[in-house]
């Protein structure tokens, strides 16, 4: 999951998290979450349920997971390439054809533009007096950060010089670090610009980490892998300074910090890389719609990084679910009304280059589901499953009952909202799974920063299926043991049923979906009425504050408004009179 699109508000939400309860007069403990009518599925969904569910093979993906883990994945790079390979030959012994076929499920592997690869094969921190080893790839996998350099043959050796934070000119101010390696606690792209590109040294260490991975006081610590985690990262490409960095867990920095303590330092660096100017590659396969071939379900998950939950568990769910559906046409269910479509792509840029490269087929896109972290053991991660909704008005305004994650929110704007039936449908889908194997599922607003950002910024309704807080997110330590083979299944079971009846609903379906959206919408406009009026009764301005509420209720009768409409598109043979006057009286309903 990609971090650079929110991590600016993360801190400030976070905050406003802990703060929000006492600002609304309501305590952590008694803010009332929100929950959704218990209510029989549409037909098809359980129908499609009743046939996917023994499909849907968590040991399958989890094998995907265990290939993929081998590689640090960055799209142009062998081991990117290898895990769409990979994939492919999966696909096609579960019966995939290797072509495009008009009604057969098949599999191909578009290549587009030029891209820098990186990888390395050697990544050597050492003190240069007893060769004692602090930073390694054998121990630490993914230490070296993206972009870095190659050092000459042997390595080099050069004077450590430990800046504190380092995220600042007035850091460097009384420092030499020309030609040193510099040890700093900012993020490893920051401290590079301000010790290498702007003051000639050769190379950094940085310990930045998340205050939910790894707290910086060690006596807070919880775990003994706290000691050894650290986040992987990247600098820029430089091929004129030809620079590197690091990053370094709590032990590393420590023993570094310790050995200045008695003096000055020298350190061995031996460094190598390898980068790939390569096209990108998407994989993709389809299950061909029967009745409406160019409207498309679209289900994506991104290939590069390098961790096992993130997003191996995304890419292996997405095999499973997809071999799944695949092996039940003809066995239990028809071929689906429109055509199912999955991706394996480089995050979001591939979801980009899908939706700009054939616009008219974009436009007929009608719902698409991201599977970003989807594997995870919650036990060890903490990271619970969690539906990120498509924006709505729990995006714009921070509620007690729908907490943002500590990932932190994005900038959503009432104007932009846009209601559609897929939050409560797929909230409802995965709750029935959730009813067979007390799976844990939650909800949180939309934050952005995976491929359903490009799909939503595009118009078309998107969730995404994730967990989160995860101690182990970007970390040396998301490895395939942290992950779950019976929480794949349960993702994959989820997201294929809620794919097929969006491809395949029948007026009996959208009837039901009708019901369904009548009875969110009037338990979701009680919940909000209630903790208003707590949240006026606690304001300071309570006119303030009664205007905030008012818009509130304003926004979500809105945004039920245009859910309902959006019903009439989901039947796959056309809406009809009798669900159009059935939509009419829910809306009826939805007035103050």
């Amino acid at each position: 999951m990609c971090a650079s699109s929110r991590v600016s508000l993360a801190a400030v939400v976070a905050l406003l998290l802990l703060l929000e309860p006492v600002r609304f007069g309501l305590s952590a403990q008694s803010a009332e979450r929100y929950e959704p009518p218990a209510l029989p599925l549409p037909p098809s969904a359980e129908r499609a349920y009743r046939a996917l569910s023994p499909r849907v093979d968590g040991l399958a993906a989890l094998e995907t997971v265990r290939y993929m883990d081998q590689y640090w994945r960055l799209a142009g790079n062998p081991g990117f390439n290898s895990s769409i390979d990979h994939i492919r030959a999966r696909l096609l012994a579960a019966g995939f054809a290797p072509s495009p076929e008009k009604e057969r499920p098949y599999v191909s592997v578009d290549e587009w533009g030029q891209t820098r690869g990186w990888d390395y094969q050697l990544g050597t921190v050492a003190f240069a007096d007893d060769n004692e080893v602090v930073l390694s790839r054998l121990r630490d996998r993914v230490s070296l950060c993206i972009n870095s350099f190659s050092t000459a043959a042997g390595g080099l050796t050069a004077r450590l010089v430990d800046i504190g934070d380092g995220g600042q000119p007035a850091d460097y101010e009384k420092v030499d670090v020309k030609g040193a390696v510099v040890l700093g606690d900012a993020d490893a792209s920051r401290l590079w610009q301000h010790a290498v590109k702007s003051r000639g040294a050769i190379g950094v260490i940085s310990t930045s980490i998340a205050p939910y991975i790894r707290p910086s006081d060690p006596a807070l610590f919880t775990s003994p892998d706290q000691h050894e985690v650290f986040q992987w990262g990247s600098i820029p490409y430089d091929a004129d300074v030809k620079g590197f960095g690091f990053k370094a867990s709590w032990r590393a920095a420590s023993r570094l910090r310790e050995r200045l303590k008695n003096g000055p330092v020298q350190i061995k660096v031996d460094i190598q890389s390898s980068f790939y100017d390569a096209p990108t590659r998407t994989l993709i396969a389809e299950i061909p719609g029967a009745v409406k071939p160019e409207e498309r379900i679209v289900m994506a998950a991104h290939i590069q990084e390098p961790g096992a939950n993130d997003d191996g568990s995304g890419c292996g769910t997405l095999y499973a679910l997809a071999a799944a559906l695949a092996g039940s046409v003809g066995r239990g269910l028809p071929p689906p009304g429109r055509t199912l479509t999955f991706l394996w792509i480089d995050e979001i840029r591939g979801s980009r280059q899908w939706l700009g490269q054939d616009p008219a087929r974009a436009k007929a896109v009608q719902y698409m589901f991201s599977l970003d972290m989807t594997g995870e053991d919650t036990a060890k991660t903490g990271g619970t499953f969690l539906i990120e909704k498509q924006p709505d008005p729990s995006a714009v305004w921070v509620r007690p009952s729908d907490p943002h994650t500590e990932w932190g929110a994005s900038r959503v704007s009432v104007d932009s909202l846009k209601g559609s039936l897929l939050n409560d449908l797929h909230l409802a889908v995965s709750l029935r799974r959730a009813k067979d194997s007390k799976w844990v599922v939650r909800t949180n607003p939309y934050e952005g920063g995976s491929d359903h950002t490009a799909f939503g910024a595009a118009g078309v309704p998107s969730v995404l299926n994730w967990h989160f807080t995860d101690r182990y997110y970007h970390t040396n330590l998301d490895r395939p043991d942290k992950t779950s083979a019976a929480e794949m299944t349960n993702v994959g079971v989820a997201v294929a049923t809620s794919a097929w009846v969006l491809a395949s609903a029948d007026e009996r379906d959208a009837t039901a979906v009708v019901d369904l959206l009548a009875a969110s919408a009037s338990a979701r406009l009680a919940l909000e009425q209630k903790q208003g009026s707590a949240i006026v009764a606690a304001a300071t301005d309570r006119a303030k504050a009664e205007e905030t509420e008012a818009a509130v209720l304003t926004a979500w009768r809105n945004w039920y408004r245009e859910a309902l409409d959006s019903v009439r598109r989901l039947p796959v043979r056309g809406s009809s009179p009798s669900l159009d006057a059935k939509i009419l009286q829910a809306q009826e309903r939805l007035k103050p």
